[in-house]
């Protein structure tokens, strides 16, 4: 039997009116068929839990819907001891149908019969898994301390930033060292995004067309600092496969521009680690050319979630060259007050 592919529960009834009884398929991985051959094998096994390990990618059918969901490396499945109710029939269909919900909802569910479901990863397709990524990184408000290296062939600047998040459409990032650069910032809220310069004392708007340019001399653009949700809302996402990566498996998401909206990329292609951490994402131009890469060189776990802690981005244009951001601290789900985010605060800072 294949180890990864699509794997599939279905209930089957007994003809003298007993047990269901369960059994799974296991197809090896293939994007253009999900019904390809498979693997049989009964799994209850007289109505007992039962628990196997996959990394597959479940297909599992509730009222005639195929839906998807990524399972963890340890899946576990209760199969409901219907040889035991009180009058000896089956498991009623809608029952069977709960137990099938609950774990695509990956909650842990007190059946009507006491029974427990365990907790399961939830189904998700390619735009849900890339906000549940980005509300795991920023969480519903963040506070984060790190340094940035930025690496050239005429030598290297270390720097310094705190930044503060709240919700999908707020950040604030702030340089604190070295001297020279301290005092720098950057606001954005919503679509709008301001620079603060102190040598100058101006606040300056930038436009749109800005966005994709270098921010403090690095290889990562203003587009890229708020971790926010344009490259969900603006782009269309497809599930490509999932691939091994440090750390786990992973889904390979390819996202390209809704038509009609303005964007910076013609593609970006991101590798999301099947708990929520972003590895890898590709930006390609209009014309399908790779321009950069941004990978994740270490992941932590902080505030209890696994959190990437070193990140490097490089431009292939320019081998040798790269900026690496590495979290120092990291506090979420925090109370932050609404005056940061604000134009007066951005220039006369009160945090």
């Amino acid at each position: 039997m294949p180890t990864t592919g699509l794997w599939r529960v279905e209930e089957f009834l007994c003809p003298d009116g007993g047990a269901s009884h369960f059994v799974e398929t296991l197809a090896p991985d293939r994007t253009d068929d999900l019904f390809a051959p498979a693997d049989v094998r009964q799994i209850d096994d007289g109505c007992r839990r039962m628990a196997r390990t996959s990394e597959s990618t479940a297909l599992m059918r509730l009222d005639n819907r195929a839906i998807r969901a990524e399972l963890s490396l340890v899946v576990r499945v209760l199969i409901w001891q219907s040889c035991k109710t009180t009058n000896g029939l089956a498991m009623p269909q809608a029952l069977f149908h709960r137990l099938v919900l609950a774990i695509l909802l990956g909650t842990t569910v007190a059946l009507s019969t006491g029974a427990l479901v365990p907790n399961m990863a939830a189904a998700q397709d390619a735009e849900s898994i890339l906000r549940a990524t980005f509300d795991n990184w920023r969480a519903d408000s963040s506070h984060v301390t790190t340094s940035m290296t930025i690496n050239r062939a005429s030598g290297t600047r270390n720097l310094k930033m705190e930044s503060w998040t709240q919700g999908e459409k707020k950040a604030l990032v702030r340089f604190t060292a070295p001297a020279r650069d301290a005092g720098n910032a950057t606001l954005q809220v919503g679509n709008s995004t301001h620079v603060f310069n102190p040598k100058l004392n101006q606040v300056i708007k930038l436009p749109a067309s800005a966005m994709s340019r270098s921010w403090m001399g690095s290889d990562f653009s203003y587009d890229d600092l708020a971790r926010s949700d344009k490259v969900i809302d603006d782009y269309t996402h497809t599930l490509k496969g999932i691939v091994s990566v440090t750390g786990g498996r992973a889904h390979v998401i390819e996202s390209v521009p809704k038509r009609g909206v303005p964007v910076v990329w013609g593609k970006q292609v991101l590798t999301i680690r099947t708990d929520g951490v972003l590895m890898e994402v590709e930006y390609y131009d209009q014309v399908g050319k790779r321009v950069r890469v941004m990978t994740t060189d270490r992941v932590d776990r902080i505030g209890g979630r696994p959190y990437p802690v070193v990140m490097t981005m490089r431009t292939d244009a320019r081998p040798g060259h790269f900026t690496r951001i590495t979290t120092e601290s990291a506090e979420f789900d925090i109370a932050i007050p609404a005056y940061l985010f604000t134009r007066s605060n951005l220039q006369n800072p009160r945090n």
